[in-house]
């Protein structure tokens, strides 16, 4: 059926803390390759959060996709809303508690309900305008093999090789 809404999806990158002192970070997908578990804590909230958005930005966001707070009851936010407006891809992390980051679809009304969100991929409405002037973009970088392991992995096909820098001699 043309114009259904398709359900709104969710994925939470998790640390939890071991009593060896060390950090394990989880994702709800389970096809991804998480890092073994480190005693580097700011090293793998870093992780976590690169991983988060990544899922965003390979996911993108669904024009069509109904909002995942709406169906938990609004669940992510206090005050009870009609879920409406567009769809949008949202980051929740709340800095104080930095354990948890979900990235959901969600609709602009929840959207304005919930603290500590960044919003990763608002839809921008079709409007019959006059095209804009072709921007050149970057070329898209390679996948990160096995999933979404570690941005950083990822060969950049458009990396050049740099040459060292060298200091000037002085004369005197």
């Amino acid at each position: 059926m043309p114009g259904a809404r398709v359900p709104g999806r969710t994925w939470t990158v998790r640390l939890t803390g071991h009593p060896d002192r060390t950090v394990s970070a989880t994702c709800s997908t389970t096809a991804c390759r998480m890092p073994p578990r480190s005693k580097d804590a700011a090293g793998m909230r870093r992780f976590a959060a690169i991983h988060a958005t990544a899922h965003g930005r390979l996911a993108g966001t669904r024009p069509n996709a109904a909002c995942t707070c709406g169906s938990a009851q609004c669940a992510l936010h206090d005050t009870p809303v009609h879920c409406t407006g567009t769809s949008l891809l949202v980051l929740i992390h709340n800095p104080t508690i930095g354990q948890v980051w979900t990235l959901t679809e969600i609709c602009q009304a929840c959207a304005r309900n919930i603290p500590h969100i960044t919003i990763l991929s608002p839809i921008k409405p079709t409007l019959a305008t006059t095209p804009a002037r072709a921007v050149e973009q970057p070329a898209p970088r390679a996948a990160v093999p096995g999933g979404f392991s570690s941005p950083e992995d990822a060969p950049d096909p458009d990396a050049r090789p740099r040459r060292p820098h060298r200091q000037r001699r002085s004369r005197g």
